[in-house]
């Protein structure tokens, strides 16, 4: 049975918990983030040797669920923060995917440009810095909004090696409480009230990008 009184009692755990949600996310996008760019920028310019391993490595990790990859580096590396372990987990595991996305964006860029840049002679450093990047990038943000999204709502996994993320705080005080109903519905409603405007955000961007 629903209890308001314990719903009260409970929202301040539950937001706790929140701020270590909100924190994984952003710092773990951050890595997932930058790391995918340098990898999708190494896998096209490196030669096959470096490159094929790489694809590889990232094909196994997102191949293998977050969960399982969490606990392994637990396991081996012992003596390191939970939640800085879990933050590095998430990004490495997320930035598998958003090489990708840059990966499409950067083939997405005319080949005209490409031929352009090689035909005034400019630096191949200057080339992706100035001409290919900004536009990949710029096409790939929506996408890279959805992932942001997706990391949000798997940081629960946290929850295996310790970290006090929000859902473990939700089931600590259910099971303190005997109230799991109000703890993990808090939960939800607020998972739902911060990644739904960012959903929509992230769709009216993808709109007007598209124009």
């Amino acid at each position: 049975m629903w209890s308001w009184e314990t719903a009260r009692e409970g929202l301040p755990v539950v937001l706790s918990g929140f701020r270590t949600t909100l924190y994984a996310t952003v710092l773990g996008s951050a890595v997932a983030m930058s790391l995918g760019l340098l990898l999708a920028v190494v896998q096209r310019t490196s030669p096959r040797w470096i490159g094929l391993p790489l694809r590889w490595a990232a094909e196994f990790i997102r191949s293998t669920p977050v969960m399982i990859q969490l606990f392994a580096a637990w396991v081996l590396v012992p003596g390191l923060n939970a939640l800085t372990l879990g933050i590095v987990v998430l990004g490495l595991h997320y930035a598998t995917y958003t090489s990708e996305v840059y990966r499409a964006g950067i083939d997405a860029v005319p080949k005209g440009q490409w031929e352009a840049a090689v035909a005034l002679s400019l630096p191949r450093r200057r080339v992706w810095r100035a001409v290919v990047l900004p536009q990949a990038v710029r096409n790939v943000l929506p996408a890279l909004g959805n992932y942001v999204i997706s990391m949000f709502k798997e940081t629960p996994f946290l929850s295996v090696i310790a970290v006090q993320e929000m859902v473990h705080r939700a089931n600590e005080f259910g099971s303190v409480h005997f109230a799991y109903l109000e703890a993990f519905t808090l939960a939800a409603l607020v998972f739902l009230l911060a990644s739904y405007p960012t959903s929509v955000l992230t769709r009216r961007l993808e709109n007007r990008l598209a124009r």
